[in-house]
């Protein structure tokens, strides 16, 4: 792509542009550090109404078409084909600002989070398109009425915006759990650095992997975009708090049924425990942690510390260690220029308004202890060094308020490589001011003690996303404060946007419909996949255990003979095993139990002859039984009552990498009096041929 070229669309199938007529009032994107012209974007014409209705109709049936499991497949080899081409998008992102390190942080986090939602969506989701939620409610005495919760996926699109920090996280982030899903995405990068988004998309594009529709990229705005938004489509918006709350004011969000998320700025803190004082393992972590999130991405981070909450005696030290690590640490530059550990901001603009924002905190009783507000000397990409009034740089800066209750040291947020010092006199005190942020995505706490720990984040929970407890003991192993995990939470209350739909498979759920369905047990089979008591059941025929997971199906049924239970068998299993709890060695102990009428048999006692009743010795398609899940014991087995076993293929999940998948199995104990006796879930591995 030539300097000069608009940034392409990827909509409805192919690469658009704007004529160039059309194109007069592009926007000029530039080079971070030397302040040359990259790219110009423009939409001028786009048909964004057909890019929403293309997604909702080609991409939903494309998507439609596939399982949980193969759609996170698909995941994994989208991981892998931008891993192989990464070194591409190091290099556009250097042009963004950012250092080895900040591309690792955005790239590799990205590419990441595909590779750990693919390996969530095989080991935590059906192989099928719907989602059981908690158990099943049974609303009839003789079980012929029942109710299930599902998750279906939502008919719409999910629309994503996304801020300039992090051009290919940032938007992997929000994809992968909607393509799990099976909702389609259309993706709205920042300006300052849609073109390494361009880049990442068209990677995609090139594998020829993408269902048609699952994925459309708009380079530029979309001053209407609310306007074609309806019921079923979703919005995640990343962002400044102000802009989410102009657009969750829309008339599509507030009466229009479209769901909308945001992840916003937020005055995140760091507390340093009372027990962490200059010289100890928790005071050098904090440090160390405090200068990461001041020049990582050059503090273009949602997630960095914005507020170094110590205690009042050890402000001077922190003071002193924080400049001396900066000192030792910091090389401010071009971040093509070897040697260079802290970028640029993203753009002119974006230094001018951190400037701004600082000057407010200035003006506020701020005073800056460590850096100035002069632009700094830098090394170019030649080698040499000097000021560079063309790139976007700013200096580490920390601020000190003698007063922590000025209020605009927990409202102004300056979006880059600065934070504030405040001071606290006891634990209650650290609690408030944590609080005085109104929301946060995440607070870290320094400390050893766990009674601090324990007061700290009784206290602080509520008003963020994540806590990050840090100590010697973990201060290697530690992903960090400003390092948000696919698996968890990303998101906070408050000014932090109120979210906490991202991270983990609730991230997928949040794609998707909770529905409350009833209907009798066959119905509910139907719908779900999974047999529930009282569906048809066969037990007629070859035993289950003979069959591959081509020819078994929901209902196959073995149905046991019956086994008597003796007092020897019980003194056996006891002396066997060594369980000689009382209840089934000790009669008069026994029956003085309120739970028992005298002696009973072991309950595993009975899990292991069920086992010998229904299990069909030889080699076969069951390749293992790998566990039990949802064991209950409901009525005690006294010497002389007998016991059968009912086992019924209730779910059957097919591996789409293997040869084998999972059946999970329906096993039901009864007596003699057909009372039930247990209740679990056998799971086994079976061939599928």
């Amino acid at each position: 792509m030539s300097q000069h070229d608009i940034l392409p669309s990827y909509v409805m199938g192919g690469w658009w542009t704007p004529a160039e007529a059309d194109a007069a009032d592009a926007a000029e994107v530039r080079d971070a550090s030397t302040g040359k012209l990259v790219a110009r974007v423009s939409t001028a014409g786009l048909d964004l109404a057909g890019v929403l209705d293309y997604a909702r109709t080609v991409g939903q049936a494309s998507l439609g078409e596939l399982t949980f499991h193969q759609r996170a497949v698909l995941l994994k080899q989208f991981a892998q084909a931008l891993t192989a081409r990464k070194d591409e998008l190091n290099a556009l992102s250097s042009r963004a600002g950012a250092t080895k390190a900040d591309s690792w942080i955005d790239i590799d986090g990205g590419i990441g989070v595909l590779f750990t939602f693919s390996s969530k969506g095989r080991r935590e989701l059906p192989n099928g398109q719907v989602y059981l939620d908690g158990p099943v409610e049974s609303l009839s005495a003789d079980g012929s009425f029942l109710a299930r919760h599902i998750y279906t996926r939502l008919p719409g699109v999910a629309v994503q915006i996304n801020a300039f920090n992090f051009p290919v996280w940032g938007a992997l982030e929000k994809f992968a759990p909607a393509f799990l899903a099976g909702v389609p995405t259309v993706v709205k990068p920042a300006t300052p650095t849609g073109y390494v988004a361009e880049a990442m998309v068209r990677i995609l594009d090139e594998t020829g992997l993408l269902p048609a529709g699952s994925l459309q990229l708009v380079s530029g705005g979309v001053p209407d975009l609310f306007e074609h938004l309806r019921l079923g489509d979703i919005v995640a918006f990343t962002g400044s708090a102000s802009t989410a709350e102009k657009l969750r004011a829309h008339d599509s969000v507030q009466t229009g049924g479209v769901r909308f998320t945001s992840e916003t700025d937020s005055i995140n803190a760091s507390v340093l425990g009372a027990d962490a004082g200059a010289g100890t393992p928790e005071f050098d972590a904090y440090v160390k942690q405090l200068v990461t999130e001041l020049t990582a991405k050059s503090g273009q981070k949602c997630t960095a510390i914005r507020r170094a909450i110590v205690p009042a005696a050890v402000v001077g030290d922190l003071v002193d260690a924080v400049r001396d690590r900066i000192r030792q640490r910091v090389v401010i530059g071009d971040p093509r220029a070897d040697g260079v550990t802290m970028g640029p901001l993203a753009s002119l603009a974006q230094r001018d308004e951190v400037l701004r924002q600082v000057h407010k905190l200035v003006d506020a009783g701020g005073e800056i202890v460590v850096g100035d507000l002069a632009t700094p000397d830098v090394l170019r990409a030649d080698g040499t060094t000097g000021p560079a009034d063309d790139g976007a740089f700013v200096a580490p800066l920390l601020l000190r308020f003698a007063d922590p209750d000025v209020d605009a040291v927990h409202t102004v947020e300056a979006f880059g490589p600065v934070a504030s010092i405040l001071s606290y006199d006891s634990t209650e005190e650290a609690v408030r001011l944590v609080a005085r942020g109104g929301g946060s995505l995440v607070t870290s706490v320094a400390t050893h003690d766990p009674a601090i720990a324990r007061e700290l984040v009784g206290g602080i929970a509520a008003s963020n996303g994540r806590v990050l407890l840090l100590d010697r003991d973990d201060a290697r192993t530690s992903t960090g404060h400003g390092s948000p995990m696919p698996h968890l939470v990303h998101g906070g209350p408050g000014r932090a946007g109120g979210g906490e739909e991202l991270g983990g498979i609730r991230a997928v759920l949040h794609h998707m419909q909770r529905t409350a369905i009833q209907g009798t047990p066959e119905l509910l089979t139907a719908v779900t996949g999974v047999w529930h008591q009282g569906a048809t059941a066969s037990a007629e025929g070859v035993h289950p255990f003979r069959k591959a997971l081509s020819t078994l199906t929901i209902g196959d049924q073995v149905e046991s003979k019956s086994r008597r239970v003796t007092l020897d068998d019980i003194e056996t299993f006891a002396t066997f095993t060594g369980d000689t709890f009382y209840a089934h060695m000790d009669e008069e102990a026994a029956a003085a139990n309120p739970f028992f009428p005298g002696r009973v048999a072991h309950g595993y006692l009975l899990v292991s002859w069920a086992a010998g009743l229904f299990v069909d010795p030889a080699p076969g398609p069951v390749l293992a039984n790998y566990g039990l899940e949802n064991l209950r014991f409901l009525t005690p087995v006294v010497p002389g009552d007998s016991i059968r076993v009912t086992l019924t293929a209730k779910q059957i999940t097919p591996r789409e990498t293997d040869e084998y998948g999972e059946v999970r199995w329906d096993a039901v104990i009864h007596n003699q009096h057909d009372e039930t006796v247990a209740t679990y879930d056998v799971l086994t591995l079976v061939a599928k041929e």
